[in-house]
């Protein structure tokens, strides 16, 4: 425990460049986050302090969300959960999310969530492939599950569920936690493939999350808001484990519908100090007169996708402040970012965060450079956050390296550029294209709100770049937009990197938002060859 504040202390405390070469990663053979540093320090010694406001709603201090959490761990505890048993959480942004994220660290179970964007046979997958023994879930969502040999508990009343209950104070463990117990179970978010299960340790999320709240900036009272849903990595990333590292609020927007409108009045009504959103988020605020809104913000971060250029442009130019891009896996916590008082490179992710050593490789030779997959060591280098394995035949970490799977450049002066998925980057003339940098370009293009490139098949040159947009509003999906966005292609781009056919459409996404590039792809597989549209 001693190791876990002393290395958040440092990176609190210290400037980015010495942060990134002092921080070493706590020592962690026992470590129970909740009991040691949420109820042992957080409730301790700052007991009044807000831990966690949803808006319209309820707000819990500290002390609050302790005593809570302790009694319901105490009641799931008397209702059949043990140590090591799996539970599925499936719930939206509500208090009961974190009071059980919390009860169940506590009672040393292991955690799977679950976005209530599932249908009934994701869930019946997840269910099977995780072995779970119980669920919680709200009782909109209890009709997705069958009835399959685990324990029903409702946060609120369903037929034949147990209704989530709180149990006595005073929470005794049923022995100590060692940090490489599993903690979490994570399915991903299957933008190329089935998803897979990712497990997460009492060590490699809680203190690993030290990364995060470096990037994020996140300090002992702010106010700090993230947007993304419960369910997936980076809910956990940025609602529970960085800002509850730092000691500050977590505030919750929850809403029905996204309205950028909406967030802004949140922003300013709540004063929220620190940000982060994904792209297309951000891609929809700047649809906005943003200098209309006077924002207390004191830092912002985006993460899920790499940030165009032109949005963290507009963004410093309406609010004077920038937009921080980062990089991680549900796998990971944050490995790569733009740290608070780093010189931000357009394009570029930034710099290795304190504790990873990042390795460049080449997926053909396998040897280490400035251009090639983003790895992470294996040897005495691998750090406390890389994930403890997948969950299957398939550890992903055999060999000297767990690969990302992402394919990056490196600079001079250490900063890292994402150039595509290993299988998203493609050739063309034998010039070999980054969608990443096409979708940056036409971004800038008043008319396009989201792009995604893919390449098209060509009988001479094998592909050629194409580009799936989706419009912003106002324009229409005709003939002089799509002239006037190839026009700006031609300025823009050398000719090797031109976009050479456009297509307009709503782009495939993930239930977690990030646009499926594969099954675009897949479809241009199969379309015979047309003449490129060359305006």
């Amino acid at each position: 425990m001693n190791d876990f504040r002393a290395a958040r202390d440092l990176l609190l405390d210290a400037d980015r460049d010495h942060a990134r070469r002092e921080f070493r990663w706590p020592s962690a053979e026992h470590f129970n986050w909740a009991l040691d540093w949420f109820d042992g320090v957080l409730a301790a010694e700052t007991p009044s302090a807000v831990a966690l406001k949803i808006v319209g709603g309820a707000s819990y201090t500290f002390a609050e969300l302790s005593e809570r959490s302790s009694r319901l761990a105490s009641w799931l505890r008397e209702n059949g959960v043990r140590r090591g048993d799996r539970v599925l959480l499936m719930l939206g942004n509500q208090a009961e999310l974190w009071e059980c994220t919390l009860a169940a660290i506590k009672l040393g179970a292991v955690i799977i969530p679950a976005t209530t964007l599932l249908t009934a046979k994701d869930v019946a997958d997840r269910v099977a492939r995780a072995d779970v023994r119980h669920v919680i879930a709200a009782p909109a969502d209890t009709a997705k599950f069958d009835d399959g040999p685990y324990t029903r508990i409702c946060a609120g009343e369903a037929p034949g569920w147990l209704t989530l209950g709180h149990g006595a104070p005073g929470f005794t463990p049923d022995g100590p936690t060692r940090g490489d117990d599993l903690m979490l179970l994570y399915f991903t978010s299957g933008t190329t493939s089935q998803p897979k299960l990712v497990a997460h340790t009492h060590a490699s999320y809680p203190a690993g999350h030290l990364s995060t709240m470096f990037w994020i900036g996140v300090r002992p009272g702010d106010v700090h808001l993230n947007i993304s849903s419960p369910g997936w990595a980076k809910h956990a990333w940025s609602n529970v484990f960085a800002p509850w590292n730092a000691g500050a609020t977590v505030l919750v927007h929850d809403y029905r519908r996204f309205s950028a409108t909406a967030l802004l009045e949140v922003l300013v009504a709540e004063g929220v100090t620190t940000f982060c959103a994904p792209p297309t988020v951000w891609r929809m605020l700047i649809q906005e007169d943003l200098s209309a809104w006077t924002v207390p913000l004191r830092t912002a971060v985006a993460a899920g996708e790499p940030l165009n250029p032109e949005i963290i442009d507009q963004i410093e130019r309406a609010w004077g402040i920038t937009v921080r891009d980062g990089y991680g896996q549900t796998e990971t916590t944050a490995q790569i970012g733009n740290a608070p008082g780093d010189p931000v490179r357009p394009g570029s992710m930034g710099r290795p965060l304190p504790g990873y050593d990042i390795r460049l490789v080449d997926p053909a030779t396998g040897v280490e450079g400035d251009d090639g997959e983003i790895c992470l060591p294996l040897d005495e280098h691998r750090p406390l956050g890389l994930m403890a394995g997948y969950v299957g035949a398939d550890s992903g970490l055999d060999g000297a390296y767990y690969r990302t799977g992402d394919v990056a450049t490196r600079d001079a002066d250490g900063y890292i550029t994402y150039v595509g998925r290993t299988d998203d980057v493609f050739k063309a003339s034998d010039y070999r294209i980054s969608p990443f940098e096409l979708e940056s370009v036409l971004l800038e293009h008043d008319a396009v709100a989201e792009a995604a490139v893919v390449p098209a098949p060509d009988p001479v040159r094998l592909a050629v770049p194409k580009a799936y947009v989706a419009l912003a509003p106002g324009f229409a999906p005709d003939e002089e937009t799509a002239r006037s966005i190839f026009a700006h292609c031609r300025r823009e781009l050398a000719p090797y990197k031109r976009i050479r056919r456009l297509e307009f459409a709503e782009l495939p996404k993930t239930i977690s938002g990030k646009i499926r590039r594969v099954e675009l792809r897949t479809q241009e597989a199969n379309i015979e060859f047309r003449e490129d549209n060359m305006m």
